[in-house]
């Protein structure tokens, strides 16, 4: 008798089946370290707000701080620098308001005299459980706070 050479059907149906479980494993952890990149990305956006808020302030004093996100942007490329398009995020955190699966906003509250003294900035997962956990929140004393429901964190949050 000649001996065939190759795989059974039966040994090609073992190594699927442990791809398979393989697989079942692995997918889960790459979701959950894709919400983790996407939460860290939502923490750096809302710093680099932070930043661009103390220095849109600085730069027009007259104004306070920006009165919505698309002010401290500008339309690509950033050429001229002016208090509705200032050029100090880039377009498209300024001009979509979304970024790595979260929505954000930074509204600039208006005080006595009109000047807006303070300001708040949100991160808000754009599917809760998909695409992050948590959602975010800062204002004008810089400490960013977060609410694990990932509903809108508020300044009564817990710090990071």
């Amino acid at each position: 008798m000649k001996k065939q050479k190759g795989f059974s059907l039966i040994e090609l149906l073992i190594v699927v089946a442990i791809i398979l479980i393989i697989a079942a494993i692995a997918i889960p952890n790459l979701l959950r370290s894709r919400m983790a990149a996407n939460e860290a990305s939502a923490v750096g956006s809302l710093r680099t707000i932070n930043t661009a808020e103390v220095t849109y302030s600085t730069t027009y004093p007259n104004v306070g701080f920006a009165a919505t996100i698309g002010a401290l942007g500008g339309t690509a490329p950033c050429t001229t620098a002016v208090s509705t398009a200032s050029c100090l995020i880039d377009d498209v955190l300024s001009m979509t308001a979304v970024k790595s699966g979260y929505k954000f906003t930074a509204v600039g509250v208006a005080g006595a005299g009109g000047l807006n003294v303070t300001y708040t900035a949100t991160a808000v997962p754009s599917v809760v459980g998909q695409s992050g956990q948590r959602a975010f929140f800062t204002d004008q004393s810089g400490v960013i706070r977060y609410d694990a429901s990932g509903a809108a964190a508020t300044a009564s949050s817990p710090a990071l």
